[in-house]
């Protein structure tokens, strides 16, 4: 098995992609400068994974120099990348730090890569990348026009790869996720950002006495009024690095890959779920519409299924909640701190 540098990896979809490498028997280095995420979770992954290596370098991806001495001495044969900035409302207030990290310090890593002979590279992108959807499901032949800067600075780094390729014989995999959600199955890892934004967590804290939830728009041309989203678990998610990982070990060519169920669920529908599992409602109020926020957006996921191998296997939303509420029950204020709602 291989030696695997994972950007960001103490985050939480990097720190799920790390614990599915070190399950299938790879060896992980982390690096991340821990602005947002958790040293907790790679020592949960090191203690779950005695037989393997996986460990974590705090440093920053804007350092090439220190990139490439950490794949040096490592001897890594790949790298995930996830380092990145990632709220859309921040990244209007303060482009310059988008660009700075999302595109800047991709591009660091990349360097770093041709100068060390690493060749294989797994980014994860986003569905941010193409804007107002012209049709649903979307396909990765859908037109890519991002509304904010956020999703300009990921797909800057999609066209910037297949040059780098060229130049440097860097293959990659790139993987467009919808709305990453759930925790880990097994309890060991979850999701704790802040502030936090994703509608599971912040449905979740507000059924449980937490900061109260507004429903941004009611009046959308959905079945119940409400936005449409396709929610899809991280540990689907991480098992799609596997096979990206694995694609490009085969020798298989540089490839782009919608990640999602393909079943979009309403918000509503969500708040439902979460009263379902917990057992208690979710408060909350009805807002104005957000600028920006498509009615519905639901992933077409064909060719990662074919090419890939990859079928969500925890697809139901009552599924992916529950693992959300075991998690953030048994740690109710993140990383560090375990206790019972």
């Amino acid at each position: 098995m291989s030696m695997v540098l994972v950007t960001g990896g103490a985050g939480y979809v990097g720190s799920h992609a790390v614990k599915a490498l070190a399950s299938a028997g790879h060896d992980v280095v982390v690096y991340d400068d821990l602005s947002a995420g958790h040293p907790e979770a790679v020592s949960a992954v090191a203690g779950a994974f005695p037989a393997r290596h996986v460990s974590l370098v705090p440093g920053d991806i804007a350092d090439t120099a220190g990139v490439e001495s950490v794949l040096r001495r490592a001897g890594a044969t790949a790298v995930m990348h996830f380092a990145a900035r990632l709220l859309v409302g921040e990244s209007v207030r303060d482009p310059f730090a988008y660009y700075r990290v999302n595109v800047g310090g991709t591009l660091s890593v990349l360097e770093a890569m041709a100068r060390a002979g690493v060749r294989h590279f797994v980014f994860s992108s986003t569905a941010a990348t193409f804007g107002e959807p012209e049709r649903v499901p979307i396909d990765e032949g859908h037109s890519q026009r991002p509304i904010n800067p956020y999703g300009e600075t990921k797909l800057a780094v999609e066209r910037a790869l297949p040059h780098v390729e060229r130049a440097h014989g860097i293959r990659h995999v790139i993987l467009r996720y919808f709305n990453a959600s759930g925790a880990d199955p097994e309890g060991l890892l979850g999701e704790d950002h802040d502030p936090e934004e994703h509608l599971i967590p912040r449905a979740l804290a507000a059924a449980v006495g937490g900061p109260g939830l507004t429903v941004f728009g009611d009046d959308y041309p959905t079945p119940d009024g409400t936005c449409i989203r396709d929610f899809v678990h991280v540990s689907d998610l991480a098992d799609a690095h596997l096979l990206a990982l694995a694609r490009l070990e085969g020798g298989g060519a540089s490839s782009a890959y919608n990640l999602g169920n393909g079943d979009g669920r309403s918000v509503r529908e969500v708040l439902d779920a979460v009263a379902a599992v917990g057992g208690r409602p979710v408060p909350h109020a009805v807002g104005p519409r957000r600028p920006g926020d498509p009615a519905r957006l639901v992933a077409a996921s064909a060719r990662a299924r074919a090419e890939l191998g990859w079928s969500p296997r925890r697809h139901r939303l009552e599924t992916i909640v529950d693992t959300a509420w075991r998690w953030h029950a048994a740690h109710p204020r993140g990383y560090g701190e375990s206790g019972r709602h």
